[in-house]
């Protein structure tokens, strides 16, 4: 019998139980009522701050005065920086008599946007006016607000259904044989435009590229031709204005304040787009943490700070170090965590937060048993009062680690909203073709099953589909893919190949599921994905492949294909309907999310699943030789130095599960992995003190037993 109740310990296994844990130091308690004395000639900004419930401590106080030239604001986790850029803001208007329209404040969200200019209008000595008058906007949004002063008519494709569905047409023109995915293709080119570079510069060294290189070319001839653009294009156009003297100067002499928030996850464009705006004047602030760094993938630069004062001689640097959000011992966990990291600015966060409890770890055997133990367990505190689902956070490092505890969360009924991500893991498009493979197994003419057969045969999905069909309307046929056979826009090879398929086909449902998955991913699908879409097997490999091992562990749990079918379209059944009624649980639902979603978030409970080698840090860190991609993307640095980059990512990532938490944390690190033995998370032993390296195997026995 499964045990469902690992034992909570007050240490990570594999510490002494004797281990003391680490804890942040208290904050002293002294704000601007101690530090700035009533003869100060800006006393009276921070009396007025304080009548509103504003009570601002030494670091934020330094910052908020800083008058011209550069400044860095390290702002750690949970330390106020919203507060203080709101702050700042008023008094350079309040106090130093900046005018209010010559103030710009960039962030990267719409949502933080529009908190900070609420928190302006709320600010001492900033009128109505004023208030409307600072530039609170996204990169985004501003570089569209100045091109389209300059005469820019084009439109603009938010959605990003738009960009797919005319990157899907360019692909039957150009690539009949739909061998490249939709959605890869734009990440790819998103990922190039951020670097500052347009289609004509991508490389075209071997096949693959050349053909990647023409399809992306007709892709943006087609937009241009209309006359839209989509949002890589607008900060990519801003930046090329950027080159005219004249339309320089006068965005220079417009905004001679500019302030930068989440500095950390600015890319190439955007960091140009700063210094271009801040070189004539040099009152540039800019507020991040080095430490919460985790979108590389995306083009965010940890450089940006770590080499702004080199950029900036000048600048002064102003740590936010007091946390007013986690428990000392949560804090005092994740400070321990990323200290270990080389490359970072030199901070210790104290602790001014509200007292909860230290954090807790748990052991279970796989990651079906932590599913199990993670939704036990709020229930329990759901049903003792003790907190509101709304009030409690799941987060994982990648999709396929969460896949157990969805399942448990639906098969109980508890509301939940899952972040990234609209469908159960057994539909989404890496696995959704394996899957239709077996429903087709026990019914062959599951007729919304051919697409995902379909595809991994090298046939267009869409109008093989409508060709079945139409034949089907003359003729019914057991197996109705044995229409593609007659098909004459498919080669020989191609109607042996579909031939073959129906073999295989009808053999699956004698198999055990996870078996099955094998053979389909020995026989074609492995094949399938790496040469059918090359540009997903050179820059997900890892990822792919720790979703396919999900699947296959799932799938172990079941004996027949019918059980585990049957399974999953029960559970893709709960989750329509439980999407359905998402607007009737009046908000309050469980939060299950990535932990790249949960950065700038807090909740009161945090279970961060998968705190295990191989899942956080994810294999793709651990490996002795770096991905292609990730050389690709760091040119210039050795192969050491890569994976070295790598893996203070994903330490980086830890930091951030950790500081999410504000009363309570529970850390969960499955023993095993995709049938494999799995120690806990070297950052957790880190934070203790013992290294990786001293770490055999996985023990149940190490920790103390609450």
């Amino acid at each position: 019998m499964v045990n469902t109740q690992p034992t909570l310990t007050s240490v990570p296994a594999h510490v002494p139980a004797s281990a003391k844990p680490p804890k942040a130091s208290n904050a002293p308690a002294l704000t601007s009522r101690d530090l700035v004395k009533d003869h100060a000639k800006d006393a009276f900004f921070f009396r007025e701050l304080e009548r509103h419930g504003i009570l601002l401590n030494a670091p934020q106080i330094k910052a908020v005065r800083h008058g011209e030239g550069p400044m860095l604001i390290l702002a750690g986790a949970g330390c106020g920086k919203t507060t203080v850029l709101a702050a700042r803001t008023a008094y350079l208007i309040a106090v130093r008599g900046v005018p209010a329209s010559s103030i710009l404040l960039v962030t990267f969200t719409s949502k933080a946007a529009r908190e900070i200019k609420e928190r302006i209008g709320r600010m001492p000595g900033v009128n109505p006016a004023a208030a409307r008058s600072v530039e609170a906007r996204t990169f985004h949004s501003f570089a569209l607000m100045l091109l389209r002063r300059s005469g820019c008519k084009e439109q603009i494709m938010g959605e990003f259904n738009a960009q797919h569905t005319i990157m899907k047409m360019v692909l039957r023109r150009q690539d009949p044989s739909q061998t490249y995915q939709p959605e890869t293709l734009l990440a790819a080119l998103s990922a190039w435009k951020m670097q500052g570079q347009g289609v004509e510069e991508l490389p075209e060294k071997t096949a693959d590229e050349a053909s990647v290189k023409r399809i992306l070319e007709a892709y943006e001839s087609w937009k241009q031709e209309r006359h839209l653009w989509d949002f890589d294009d607008i900060l990519l156009q801003l930046r090329r204005r950027m080159d005219d003297r004249l339309f320089l100067k006068r965005l220079q002499n417009r905004y001679a304040w500019l302030m930068v928030d989440e500095f950390q996850d600015t890319n190439t464009v955007q960091y140009e787009l700063v210094q271009y705006l801040a070189a004539a004047h040099r009152n540039l602030s800019v507020v991040g943490d080095d430490d919460q760094t985790i979108y590389t993938f995306n083009g965010a630069r940890q450089e940006s700070i770590l080499e702004f004062d080199k950029l900036y001689p000048e600048s002064k640097i102003v740590t936010l170090d007091i946390n007013y959000r986690s428990d000392s011992r949560i804090l005092g966990l994740g400070s321990a965590i990323v200290r270990h990291n080389r490359f970072r600015r030199d901070k210790v966060l104290k602790a001014a937060g509200p007292a909860g409890q230290m954090p807790f770890y748990a052991l279970p055997s796989h990651p079906e048993e932590e599913a199990l133990w993670v939704v036990n367990h709020i229930t329990q505190q759901v049903q003792a009062r003790n907190v509101t689902y709304k009030d409690i956070a799941i987060l994982h490092r990648t999709a396929g680690s969460s896949r157990a505890v969805l399942e448990q969360l639906l098969l109980r009924d508890i509301p939940f909203v899952q972040y990234g991500s609209s469908s159960v893991f057994y539909d989404q498009t890496l696995i959704k073709p394996l899957m239709d493979h077996l429903r087709l197994s026990l019914n062959p003419r599951r007729m919304e099953s051919l697409p995902g057969a379909i595809g991994p045969l090298y046939v267009p999905k869409e109008e093989g589909q409508a060709f079945i069909l139409a034949q089907e309307k003359e003729t019914r046929k057991k197996y109705p893919l044995i229409h593609l056979t007659r098909w004459n826009r498919l080669q020989p090879f191609q109607q042996t190949a579909v031939k073959e398929r129906i073999k295989l086909i009808k053999s699956l449902q004698k198999m055990k599921p996870a078996y099955a998955i094998q053979e389909m991913r020995r026989l074609f699908y492995d094949k399938y994905i790496q040469a059918g879409d090359p540009l997903v097997y050179t820059q997900y490999k890892e990822m792919v492949l720790d979703s396919l091992e999900e699947l296959e562990s799932a799938a172990a749990r079941f004996d027949t294909i019918e059980q585990f079918v049957t399974y999953a379209d029960e559970l893709s059944l709960r989750h329509a309907q439980m999407e359905l009624l998402k607007d009737e649980s009046d908000g309050d639902a469980v939060q299950l999310m990535t932990i790249h979603r949960a950065k700038g978030l807090e909740f009161p409970y945090v279970y961060w699943i998968g705190a295990s080698e191989g899942i956080l840090p994810h294999s793709t860190a651990l490996k002795e030789k770096p991905p292609e991609e990730m050389k690709a993307a760091a040119a210039g640095k050795t192969e050491q130095n890569v994976c070295d980059a790598a893996l203070e990512e994903e330490r980086r990532l830890a930091y951030v599960a950790v500081t999410r938490a504000k009363e309570r944390l529970y850390i969960s690190s499955p023993a095993y992995y995709h049938g494999k033995p799995s120690a806990p998370s070297r950052f957790l032993l880190e934070a203790y003190g013992i290294k990786k390296s001293s770490i055999d195997a996985p023990s149940r026995k190490t920790g103390r037993s609450r």
